[in-house]
């Protein structure tokens, strides 16, 4: 049996492409993607392609440009859910304690697992093997003491790798890496660690705590203090609720303005996040959701440091997110912000962003639901939606 203190992550490899590529066998080892037509954005691209610089999310024309040899097949969502849900199938035959993250990744808390077990390096070994022979594509296996660790380590193992990282061997493991490779750190609070000089994990680490006070807030410097030293004390919660809170809007006609992209992305975000204050519950992944004129959609998602309800963060998150894509001026038919993780007020102590120290924007919003409630919803807006 697993000694207690093992969290394990898996993630498939260039999992859209992959299971793509299962129904077209021959264009293995060439560079292609998943995506529409020539006016869409690429939605998962193989390693071969990435090799000439194309990723997910930019335009299909740029990707044709950097790779002249492209090979384009359109997705196939059916296929993804099908795959998917077969591989977390085979997550369940080592432990009930799952928790899925998407659909080409999860956490396995390996305490809980059989007799049968070795350790976590024969159960890297077998999910990988299994993965491959019944699937046939390949995943990357990360595990440590704690989630932020695993997730970490599964990253330094792709593509097709596993990476072990003992408790004592965890600080060896961070430490020589940039900060922005820590779980839950974005680029604001990147940008603000470099300018304070702060390069990399071991830097961080050995920063004193008053330093990332002033820079961060209270409970964010801890979180990052923490995370520098390889403590999370998030637990893995098995077969995560699939409950989310979002909005979605449909424009009458296709969209190209970023402007009027970043209004629209403050809009719905001010109705998600009002709706979670309404329920009473905090999120830790915003969900960004485009769908173009050709009507292919892509959706990109982002884990916060800290769960939140506040509009400010699940706005700057989806700008974020959406601004990573690239788009320059795509013809957009459709946006929608979601907010999964979802866990209930009381039961998570609310931590300020890593990116700046708190400053009341969760009373501020409060404030601002009890005028709506009492005097409608025009009666606070910010200001940027005064024109709708």
């Amino acid at each position: 049996m697993v000694s207690r203190g093992w969290v394990m992550h898996v993630d498939m490899d260039a999992f859209y492409a992959a299971v793509s590529l299962l129904e077209r066998p021959d264009l293995r080892g060439l560079p292609v993607v998943v995506g529409g037509g020539w006016r869409s954005v690429v939605l998962a691209a193989t390693y071969e392609a990435r090799a000439y610089g194309v990723r997910s999310g930019i335009p299909m024309a740029t990707a044709r440009r950097l790779c002249p040899p492209l090979v384009v097949v359109r997705p196939d969502p059916d296929s993804y859910a099908r795959v998917s849900e077969a591989v977390m199938a085979i997550f369940a035959e080592v432990t009930p304690q799952v928790e899925p993250v998407s659909m080409e990744e999860a956490f396995l808390d390996l305490s809980a697992t059989g007799r049968r077990w070795a350790g976590p390096e024969a159960i890297g070994r077998w999910i990988r093997d299994t993965v491959a022979d019944e699937q046939g594509i390949t995943c990357s296996v990360g595990a440590a003491p704690s989630k932020a660790v695993a997730k970490m380590a599964s990253r330094a193992a792709k593509p097709d790798g596993m990476r072990m990282v003992a408790r004592e061997d965890v600080v060896p493991f961070l430490h020589p890496m940039p900060v922005g490779a820590l779980w839950g750190v974005g680029e604001a609070t990147e940008a603000e660690l470099h300018r304070l000089g702060l390069h990399t994990v071991a830097q961080l680490a050995h920063v004193p705590l008053t330093t990332l006070r002033r820079a961060f807030g209270e409970q964010s410097a801890a979180r990052l203090h923490t995370l520098a030293w390889g403590i999370d004390e998030d637990p893995v919660v098995p077969q995560r609720r699939e409950r989310s809170v979002g909005s979605s809007e449909t424009f009458s006609h296709d969209v190209d303005d970023p402007d009027l992209v970043r209004r629209q992305l403050l809009h719905l975000a001010e109705r998600t996040a009002s709706r979670m204050r309404h329920a009473g519950v905090l999120g830790r992944t915003v969900v960004l959701t485009v769908r173009f004129s050709d009507f292919t959609t892509i959706t990109r998602s982002r884990t916060v440091a800290v769960p939140t309800d506040v509009t400010r963060e699940v706005h700057g998150t989806a700008c974020s997110l959406y601004a990573a894509l690239g788009l320059q001026r795509a013809r957009i038919r459709m946006l929608g912000v979601r907010v999964e993780g979802i866990t209930e007020v009381g039961q998570t102590l609310v931590q300020g962003r890593l990116d700046e120290p708190e400053r009341g924007w969760r009373e501020a919003e409060r404030a601002a639901d009890r005028a709506v409630a009492r005097f409608g919803h025009q009666a606070v807006r910010p200001a940027s939606l005064l024109c709708r």
